[in-house]
């Protein structure tokens, strides 16, 4: 028998990030040892056929269709927010003061006062808390963690990435409601930098500091779209494409870039990072591998080597196949879920938590700041 404490989840939206936290939450004591065991007890939606479908195929014992219902049960320990970005703060807010532990999805809130909210109701319950920035948890990414915290690229010169898509491009397609809410300034709050670069800027405050100041540029290509909820054709307040420039603290430069006008891009993540004496690169299509190209090699066989980031020595790995056969996406959501479990029972943070999500936010800020008012931007510190 089991002596695993549960932790009751309340999943809050049932859409594509609900079935990668739902999935995490079934397969994490598969395969880690971890002191709780997620127990799926409730989701919440607005469509109650819907709700009740999903939670029958994914095993979840009830549903909701009032998420304020939901953090009242005294039966659910954690609430999990996958909605839509104008809804985090409530939800979160509203789930801390009821002495619920908070999971959130990226990006934190629609701007950096909502995030300030959502940091201070966290840190006045006391509650356990996260968000889901996944690509940390990839193998290979938290492996370039280590060696650049190991010293192995010395001084740090540059840090660049890209999240390319092309899925917004046709003119006919329309913006807000389900599945589109991400094209909906009013539901999203931004569209390439919250939705994309969040992800970028996560993983560069996490590997290389915090971003000092930025000089970004947006486009929004397709100035009008017609409307889901509304029937009419109304401007397009999300930005489709976003480049700018940064410095870190550490004296690095920083390029990131990111569209959803790129074709041939589906979901084209990548970074590298320039030091002294090494350089490391990563590409999410290619995910478990890691680039990697040390100055000190012998000069005849100099050059960049591609690590396999399947062995059990590596980051997260001994917990699944044998070396060579490597895992995907889905995985990082697992790996999120085990390190929170982990570090609940130790009564320690799991990064990135509410307060690091807002360094993220604060970056996003400024950036948005800088596309409009054309001017480099000193990012808010937090």
């Amino acid at each position: 028998m089991s002596t695993k404490k549960h932790l009751n989840i309340g999943l809050v939206g049932y859409g594509f990030m609900g079935r990668t936290h739902s999935n995490a939450y079934k397969r994490v004591n598969d395969f880690f040892d971890v002191p709780y065991r997620p127990v799926l007890k409730a989701v919440c939606g607005r469509d109650r056929d819907a709700a009740g479908k999903f939670a029958g195929n994914w095993g979840y014992e009830s549903i909701e269709t009032d998420w304020r219902r939901l953090v009242e049960r005294e039966d659910i320990d954690a609430i999990d927010v996958c909605t839509p970005n104008n809804t985090h703060a409530e939800i979160a807010i509203a789930a801390a003061e009821a002495g619920k532990t908070v999971l959130c999805e990226k990006p934190l809130a629609m701007d950096l006062v909502q995030g300030q909210a959502m940091v201070d109701a966290v840190e006045k319950a006391g509650v356990a808390n996260t968000v889901w920035y996944n690509y940390r948890r990839v193998p290979a990414v938290t492996l370039a963690k280590r060696l650049i915290d190991e010293g192995r690229l010395g001084k740090v010169f540059h840090y660049r990435a890209q999240f390319l898509q092309d899925w917004t491009i046709s003119s006919d397609l329309p913006q807000g409601g389900a599945g589109l809410w991400r094209l909906d300034a009013a539901a999203a709050g931004s569209g390439v930098t919250g939705d994309l670069l969040a992800h970028c800027i996560d993983t560069a405050l996490w590997l290389n500091g915090r971003i000092d100041d930025v000089s970004a540029m947006t486009e929004t290509f397709i100035k009008e779209r017609k409307h889901n909820l509304t029937g009419k054709v109304e401007k397009v307040g999300i930005d489709d494409a976003c480049a700018f420039m940064c410095r870190f603290e550490n004296g690095s430069l920083g390029l990131f870039e990111s569209t959803r006008y790129a074709r041939g891009h589906k979901a084209l993540y990548t970074f590298e990072v320039n030091g002294e004496k090494a350089s490391l690169r990563w590409d999410l299509h290619d995910l478990h591998r890691l680039e990697y190209f040390d100055h000190a090699d012998d000069a005849q066989l100099r050059g960049w080597r591609s690590v396999h980031v399947t062995d059990g020595d590596q980051p997260y790995m001994k917990n699944w196949w044998v070396p060579g056969l490597q895992i995907g996406y889905e995985h990082t959501f697992v790996h999120q879920v085990a390190d929170f479990l982990e570090n609940l029972g130790e009564g320690e943070p799991t990064a990135p938590t509410f307060r690091d999500a807002l360094a993220t936010q604060a970056v996003c800020d400024a950036v948005l700041d800088s596309a409009e008012n054309r001017k480099w931007e000193t990012v808010v510190p937090v």
